[in-house]
């Protein structure tokens, strides 16, 4: 029977300030835990029994999941105490895994059909992308379908294809992680053991259709977007008359959309929230549970965590928005810059033209505030009324 190995330890410190009260692997993608998305993946590939590494905050991980039988699935756990390497990771699972098993990175979105194919080829076998910047990633290099090189974030690659996380392996690979040194990085390093694979001519490469990174927190939004492309139209809660829709539209159950609310484009909104009236939400965003969205606020291509309140005269684009926020009335995010130039974040470029901010949990805003494009908020901050916020604040930042 196939197994399914997925690596769920680390904190996501790229993910901060986001990461500071949950794992990076629980941050919300269509109003479900990015895990969640990767192991209903794994289940609709035919794969039912899953190994989660856990490691940082794995108590919310152990207690969303469960024994795994809401999904129709059955996991059990492993953790590794300190996040020394993905070879270190994979070790923790010696003995729990019987036969030929994919391993899988947990901060990724990977499709059912292509784990199904991959799990269908001689193991050892990488699942391997093509990607725009190669030089971010381990850059693969292949004769036909056997690797001959891999390279990581060379910065010439010398092809456009990368690692993509997801590999084939029997339990042999076990042997070989043992001998894994540590490396200059002060880690156990999967990659090790990949080399050896690649230097005996047994490494296959299978071509991921598709495959999204999220590294970073504007890769949130991207892979918020493709998930909720996928999902059909649910109304579970109460949508009033008056209401345009355009687009596709899920409504979780105890949910209110209020007369004079504008959707378009997709829009999922979670169990016990009230939007509107009057609000305009345009796609691809995704509110979460018991959130109120209020009178006259627009907000667009957006993640917006459990609980938190933007009521009234507001505008949020393109951000990420933690949990137990509120915003004061008229307070705005802006998402453009003057230039149209790309946004950076912390001297680090987003790729996007538009982009508006990352904010932490419990964040106060007063009213009439203004966030600069490419902002990021750490939580429980309170800032005054009428702030210019720019750059990076630190968690707790008091702006009066």
């Amino acid at each position: 029977m196939m197994e399914a190995v997925i690596l769920a330890a680390g904190e996501g410190t790229r993910m901060r300030p986001l990461t500071a009260a949950r794992p990076k692997v629980m941050l919300p993608l269509a109003n479900s835990p990015m895990l969640e998305h990767l192991i209903c993946a794994v289940r609709d590939a035919g794969i039912t029994s899953i190994v989660l590494v856990v490691g940082y905050g794995e108590r919310e991980v152990r207690e969303w999941f469960g024994d795994g039988a809401r999904l129709g699935v059955s996991i059990r756990y492993v953790v590794q105490r300190r996040q020394l390497g993905t070879a270190d990771a994979l070790r923790t699972t010696k003995g729990l895994v019987s036969e030929r098993f994919l391993m899988l990175n947990g901060d990724m979105i990977v499709g059912a059909e292509d784990l199904r194919a991959l799990a269908a080829t001689p193991a050892p076998c990488m699942g391997v992308h093509e990607s725009d910047h190669p030089q971010d990633f381990g850059v693969v290099t292949v004769e036909g379908e056997r690797i001959t090189g891999l390279e990581e974030k060379s910065p010439q690659p010398k092809s456009n294809l990368i690692n993509a996380g997801v590999y084939l392996f029997e339990p042999e690979i076990y042997e070989r992680l043992e001998r894994v040194p540590l490396s200059g990085r002060g880690e156990y390093e999967l990659t090790d053991a990949l080399d050896d694979y690649i230097a005996e001519g047994r490494l296959s490469a299978y071509t991921l259709s598709l495959w999204m990174d999220v590294g970073a927190p504007w890769d949130l939004l991207d892979a918020n977007a493709t998930l909720m492309d996928g999902m059909e139209p649910e109304i579970l809660g109460t949508v009033e008359e008056g209401v345009v829709v355009h687009g596709k539209l899920i409504v979780g159950k105890d949910s209110v959309v209020k007369a004079g609310t504008y959707i378009e484009g997709d829009c999922i909104i979670g169990e016990g929230a009230m939007i509107g009236p009057h609000a305009y939400i345009r796609g691809s965003t995704a509110i979460g549970d018991r959130c109120h969205i209020g009178h006259s606020v627009e907000i667009k291509n957006s993640i917006i965590f459990p609980e938190t309140k933007i009521p009234h005269f507001n505008y949020i684009g393109d951000s990420v928005i933690g949990s137990y926020c509120n915003f004061g009335a008229g307070t705005k995010v802006a998402n453009l810059r003057h230039d149209h130039g790309t946004i950076r974040i912390n001297g680090k470029s987003t790729g996007r033209r538009k982009f508006g901010a990352i904010i932490g949990d419990h964040v106060l805003f007063g009213i009439n505030c203004s966030v600069n494009v490419g902002s990021v908020i750490g939580s429980y901050s309170l800032i005054g009324p009428h702030s210019l916020v720019e750059g990076t604040l630190k968690d707790r930042t008091v702006i009066r």
